[in-house]
């Protein structure tokens, strides 16, 4: 967990996450905040979800809790459990519970894949009622000023395995994603992997013919994430044929006939 601090004591954009927006997505977000709202983030793959809610944390002066959600998270993981000690057991709070008592952002990254019964969990933190009922000790903690329930999926992926209740989903504000416009996805890729404005615009442009696959059975299409890293290897002194296949290609399918389209995309790009 990061600690927060008031923006009156930081220095400015010294230390902010680097995010780009792309619309209102900063401002909604804050009135969420302001209004005790809880929100969800919702769009694919290594668009940019997390690190919004980084540069939000950042920018609201607020801790930042996250947790990665996945099949066999418990609702004992998020709230906590009893541990067993030399001199008895002893009460352990879990990452949720941290957050609602220290009044931090508490950011659930995927949470479908969190099994229905421990997303339950976060119902009574998403109405009027801002608290935590904790049934193993019989405590109710009240949202300290500051909390805020954040989370995330990619509607795409979960579509095909689990989706999230209606009577979940109606809880939470609801800010979509999707990849940045061109221009601004080249920015991203030039600041954050390090590489010169026309390597990033050129893979920009593979990832837009990239992204035309998914009709013809890519389930995942390449993200802003794997543009970045492709970056990161080119610039270290990776060919940059040789960085797209690793880095690009190789992470989104293991079908011969696509993964031979997209090496004939990369070697069209870069000739």
């Amino acid at each position: 967990m990061r600690n927060g601090n008031e923006r009156a004591r930081r220095q400015p954009d010294l230390d902010a996450p680097y995010y780009l927006a792309t619309g209102d997505e900063v401002a909604l977000f804050e009135q969420c905040h302001a209004r005790q709202l809880a929100v969800m983030l919702k769009g694919p793959t290594g668009c940019g979800k997390t690190r919004f809610v980084e540069y939000m944390a950042w920018r609201l002066g607020r801790p930042l809790v996250t947790i990665s959600c996945h099949d066999d998270l418990t609702a004992s993981d998020l709230v906590g459990r009893f541990l067993i000690r030399h001199d008895g057991t002893a009460w352990q709070d879990g990452p949720l519970t941290r957050a609602v008592r220290e009044g931090a952002i508490c950011y659930l990254d995927e949470v479908v894949e969190a099994r229905q019964d421990t997303v339950v969990v976060l119902h009574p933190l998403t109405d009027h009622r801002r608290m935590l009922p904790i049934d193993k000790t019989g405590e109710t903690v009240e949202a300290a000023p500051g909390f805020q329930l954040v989370v995330s999926y990619n509607p795409g992926y979960q579509r095909m395995l689990k989706d999230m209740k209606p009577s979940t989903r109606q809880r939470f504000v609801t800010l979509d994603f999707a990849f940045p416009p061109p221009d601004r996805e080249t920015a991203i890729v030039e600041r954050e992997g390090g590489v010169d404005h026309a390597m990033a615009h050129a893979l920009v442009g593979l990832a837009q013919r990239l992204r035309g696959l998914h009709d013809r059975g890519l389930a995942e299409v390449p993200s802003t994430r794997l543009l970045i890293a492709a970056a990161h290897l080119i610039a270290s002194g990776i060919g940059v044929q040789a960085a797209c296949r690793a880095a690009v290609i190789a992470p989104l399918s293991d079908d011969p006939s696509l993964v031979g389209a997209m090496r004939d995309l990369v070697d069209a790009t870069f000739v």
